[in-house]
């Protein structure tokens, strides 16, 4: 599976989960530790937290790929999961608009975007 259809089956995870506001930036062209960035909203922690085991699950049922640690907290509204060439951003509304990944990476080209 390429990166690209696990950017995708992760997507249909974090939909199943409720996850909403979710953008997949294209950042090859502006970075060499990743090819994508995956980044999507939680309402609360236990959201977030739910999110975060659905696709380290999903990745490693659906895809036979084990994602690295899980780093930052629930609790503190961002969670990340790298996947290598795939990084997944899981954020409360609040932490997705003080980190603001979608400016910060302003040249990436978006491949989708869905509220």
């Amino acid at each position: 599976m390429d990166t690209l259809e696990l950017a995708h089956l992760l997507i249909e995870t974090i939909l199943d989960k409720k996850g909403s506001n979710i953008t997949l930036l294209d950042i090859r062209e502006q970075a060499l530790f990743a090819d994508y960035f995956l980044i999507c909203e939680g309402e609360n922690e236990r959201q977030l937290l739910a999110m975060a085991e659905s696709i380290r699950q999903d990745a490693k049922e659906k895809a036979n790929l084990v994602g690295g640690p899980i780093e930052g907290d629930p609790s503190y509204g961002w969670v990340l999961i790298d996947f290598g060439d795939l990084i997944v951003h899981l954020f409360s509304p609040e932490k997705r608009r003080y980190y603001n990944l979608e400016e910060l990476w302003g040249e990436a080209h978006t491949v989708l975007s869905m509220q």
